[in-house]
């Protein structure tokens, strides 16, 4: 029996996708829901190879979806459940507009809600794969924690993303998982590393929000990813504090009646309540569980040598690092921001405070003489005490990215600061920027790594000098009873005796003499000889590579190209910069020396 042939689309791409007006029919949703379900199940458009084979010959761009993605989305129970919430709201307006006032209030109390623990479970079937996902979801949900209440954001899920962000906060702290710290004008960057997963997020500054006249953002889009990322945060939460064996939700200060009743209306007092929340230490269960810190594995092969020694080096820095401010206390004055000073500062063991007639939560007062370090941020202070560092706030952010105390005398009262380095460069990739504060940093590690290397080399040096010493001494204190024997054995025996043995004597000395150590003699190198030879053999590699790898190739190329010429472009800018500043000096400089000029000229006395 003959196959029936299949028709044009029917096979191939054409199968493959759907269009997005064809898959709200076919799922029966209006867009608005479509986009919601979407954005809940992780399902994303696609795009196709071939857009005219995808599109059945349909000219134009079209939104297209996989055909496998759309079934997988027929059978969840969501769907169902948004049915019932567009029925839901028909019959609420319906008793509105009859004035069935008891009607509509049993429709309210009985209103559908959404459960979504079932799609966390199925989005990430393991712990490990929501920590990868976990920097937009914090991200998100740090940006909604600052937002008053808007129109399409339901006020339930800003104050719920306010208090998971705080409890993330409070766990970082404790586990002492923060790495590395930056800010910009975005916001403050902040990379913790939980459970051998490296977390990024960001921390907008907290300013007055206003919201934008022209509606540039969709919240209602937002709004449905803080819905479902909320209980995502709320899931992650619950497993890393049983971790550590802490309570969830943790016990932690708490405001008065009267001020926790005027959160909602007062933001101060809100944010005051948020830091002091940061400032105090959470409560443990009672039974008492002791991490095992991870050693390395002893058993290892020569190849890995390096790779051991260099993980051991970086286990060693970041065991110092989370001990970096044990002991020292710290008092943040009013005009600094105390959140992320508060939540950096407690991360790596430090204790902080503030002034407690303006802000809740303070723990020490501002005349303690224990307090090690003030963080100021303004020109001058009326009052100073000898026994503490006044600092101002980079000086803690640099410390915690080069993981030690720095000095703190270019961080002092009214000092211009030095550049804030990112500490997210990877000084693995090629082809990148690295500012001179960086290079110059680098260079003090490596001449410092180099004299201990030194050091090491002239002992060893020495070491071997007194080892020859010593062998040739006891090779003389093992020549010289053998020469007597010789002369006994000489009188004794005879001559012929003498002659093997002096015979023997001189073949010992020949090998001796070969086996001596020879100056070698340097080989002269022409490099540009050497410089064409590699050209070559690159040029030869680059034949190697296939056809089908060939546009890669060439991307790849291109992108360094690209690299290359921004890093050009930056230390273009950087030089000019230093210029103009090295200009300004000058017209200063001779400004100063005229007017110094007039006024010995007019008898005046210098100052």
């Amino acid at each position: 029996m003959v196959a029936k042939r299949k028709k044009k689309y029917e096979s191939g791409e054409g199968s493959q996708y759907i269009s997005r007006k064809s898959a709200l029919k076919r799922l029966q949703l209006n867009l608005k829901d479509f986009r919601k379900l979407c954005i809940l199940k992780g399902i994303y458009p696609r795009e196709p190879r071939n857009r005219k084979r995808a599109q059945k010959g349909v000219p134009g761009i079209k939104t297209l979806y996989h055909m496998k993605d759309i079934q997988f989305l027929m059978h969840e129970p969501i769907i169902w459940k948004l049915r019932d919430y567009h029925i839901f709201t028909h019959r609420v307006k319906r008793a509105k507009a009859e004035r069935d006032f008891e009607a509509m209030a049993r429709y309210l109390r009985n209103h559908p809600v959404i459960q979504l623990d079932h799609i966390v479970k199925e989005r990430y079937p393991t712990f490990i794969d929501a920590l990868r996902d976990l920097d937009d979801c914090l991200t998100l949900c740090f940006l909604f924690s600052t937002f008053p209440s808007l129109k399409h954001i339901p006020r339930n899920n800003i104050i719920l993303c306010r208090r998971l962000t705080v409890e993330f906060l409070h766990y970082v702290i404790e586990a002492r998982a923060l790495r590395k710290v930056f800010v910009s004008i975005k916001g403050y960057y902040y990379q913790a590393e939980i459970k051998g997963q490296t977390i990024t997020w960001i921390v907008p500054h907290h300013f007055s929000f206003k919201p934008h006249e022209k509606q540039e953002v969709d919240f209602s889009v937002m709004s449905t990813f803080v819905e479902f990322y909320v209980h995502l945060l709320g899931f992650v939460n619950f497993r890393l504090y049983h971790s550590l064996n802490l309570y969830y939700p943790p016990k932690y200060f708490e405001l008065p009646a009267e001020e926790s009743e005027k959160t909602l209306a007062d933001e101060e007092v809100y944010v005051s309540e948020r830091v002091a929340a940061l400032n105090t230490s959470i409560s443990k269960s009672k039974v008492s569980t002791e991490e095992e810190e991870a050693q390395m594995d002893e058993f290892v092969t020569s190849e890995d040598a390096e790779k051991v020694d260099l993980a051991r080096k970086e286990m060693e820095a970041v065991k110092n690092l989370k001990t970096l401010f044990d002991g020292l206390k710290f008092f943040i004055n009013r005009e600094v921001p105390r959140e992320p000073l508060t939540f950096v500062l407690r991360c790596f063991g430090g204790e902080v405070s503030w002034d407690k007639s303006l802000f809740v939560g303070s723990t020490f007062p501002e005349t303690d003489e224990t307090i090690t370090h003030q963080i100021v941020d303004r020109p001058s202070v009326d009052k100073q005490y000898l026994s503490r560092y006044y600092v101002q706030p980079q000086w803690v952010f640099d410390s915690v990215n080069a993981r030690r105390l720095l000095p703190v005398e270019k961080y002092l009262i009214g000092c211009v600061l030095p550049p804030h380095l990112s500490p997210f460069l990877d000084a693995l990739q090629p082809e990148q920027y690295i500012p001179p504060e960086q290079k110059a940093l680098e260079d003090g590690d490596d001449v410092a790594k180099d004299d201990e290397v030194s050091d090491d080399e002239d002992e060893e040096e020495e070491q071997g000098l007194d080892e020859e010493n010593d062998v040739d001494e006891s090779e003389k204190d093992e020549e010289g009873p053998e020469e007597e024997e010789e002369a006994n054995s000489e009188e004794e025996e005879g001559e012929e005796i003498g002659v093997i043995k002096q015979s023997h004597t001189k073949e010992r000395k020949e090998k001796k003499k070969k086996m001596a150590v020879v100056a070698g003699t340097v080989t002269k190198e022409d490099p540009i000889a050497k410089k064409r030879e590699e050209r070559q053999q690159y040029r030869l590699r680059e034949k190697m590579v296939k056809r089908k790898h060939r546009g890669l190739y060439r991307s790849m190329i291109a992108g360094r190209a690209e690299r290359r010429k921004e890093v050009w472009l930056l230390g273009k800018k950087r030089k000019r910069i230093e210029a103009e500043k090295k200009e300004e000096k000058q017209v200063s400089k001779k400004k100063q020396e005229g007017t110094e000029k007039k006024e010995t000229k007019a008898g005046t006395p210098v100052k």
